[in-house]
């Protein structure tokens, strides 16, 4: 497979589109995803050949400090979209839609669709539900918008789901295959399944044509997402589907006690750092 055709790390020369991402999965090429909410990580992840960046409402966490998903707004959420989109070159960027932007009716979801599109410069967004959205999801994509899905755990409905826990057990497993079918009718261009057994994940994966991104969903996705700040150690506790691969809290803490320990010595500024 040659690096122009590869999702993953290929050639830099246009954007990702979704049919770049139905392509992988037709040729069984798996790739990652992973958040991002400014232009430095995006432009480091871009680098780094990741295809999809999500600008997630975790940011509602992450970037604001709140203890869900619930309180961000699209206007919290447009200008990082629209740091993530100038700090990359390359991959799709996709904008989640938050709670509140969508759920109304199919004309509240486009008029906030259109603003991430227009003000933001958003590739794509994401939305979630099943059946319940569909009407939203087929206006967006005949609009012209493309759309990614969240099925399983749906952080925006923890009230309704009764808190963070596996989703799709049992005859609800049935209702979830049926949302992925549905959603992939309506013209969704991939779903993410979060939090939802292996085994349900895998049906799903071989039962639509659009890639399936997983989050605590096992390993055969087509695709698999996290927030940056959970792969590099930054989050506290993570969930049981995070698999940390840097430990960036303990440099950091590092570097911040190295830098104020030489500022009160006065070891910083040295000459090397100082005008004539």
């Amino acid at each position: 497979m040659s690096s122009s055709t590869t999702l993953y790390g290929g050639a830099a020369g246009r954007r990702v589109t979704v049919r770049d991402l139905i392509a992988a999965k037709e040729r069984g090429e798996r790739w990652p995803m992973i958040t991002a909410y400014d232009a430095m990580t995006a432009r480091v992840f871009d680098q780094a050949g990741i295809p999809v960046l999500l600008v997630g409402d975790s940011a509602a966490m992450v970037v604001y400090g709140y203890d869900s998903t619930l309180p961000v707004t699209v206007d919290d959420l447009l200008p990082l979209t629209a740091a993530v989109v100038r700090g990359s070159a390359r991959a799709l960027v996709v904008a989640d839609l938050p709670f509140g932007s969508y759920q109304g009716s199919p004309q509240q979801a486009l008029e906030s669709a259109a603003r991430f599109m227009k003000e933001a410069g958003a590739h794509a967004v994401k939305l979630e539900g099943g059946r319940r959205v569909l009407p939203q999801v087929e206006l967006l994509v005949s609009a012209g918008i493309p759309v990614m899905a969240h099925l399983g755990l749906t952080p925006q409905s923890v009230n309704v789901l009764g808190g963070y826990r596996v989703q799709g057990r049992g005859q609800s497993g049935d209702e979830l295959m049926s949302d992925a079918k549905d959603l992939e009718r309506a013209g969704a261009f991939s779903v993410v399944l979060e939090c939802v057994p292996a085994e349900l994940a895998e049906r799903v994966t071989a039962s639509i044509a659009i890639p399936t991104i997983g989050i605590g969903a096992g390993p055969a996705t087509d695709a698999q997402v996290l927030v940056w700040q959970d792969l590099m150690g930054l989050t506290q506790r993570p969930a049981r589907f995070v698999k940390q691969y840097a430990d960036l809290a303990t440099e950091m803490d590092r570097a911040v006690r190295a830098y104020a320990a030489d500022v009160i010595s006065g070891a910083f500024p040295e000459a090397g750092h100082t005008y004539g």
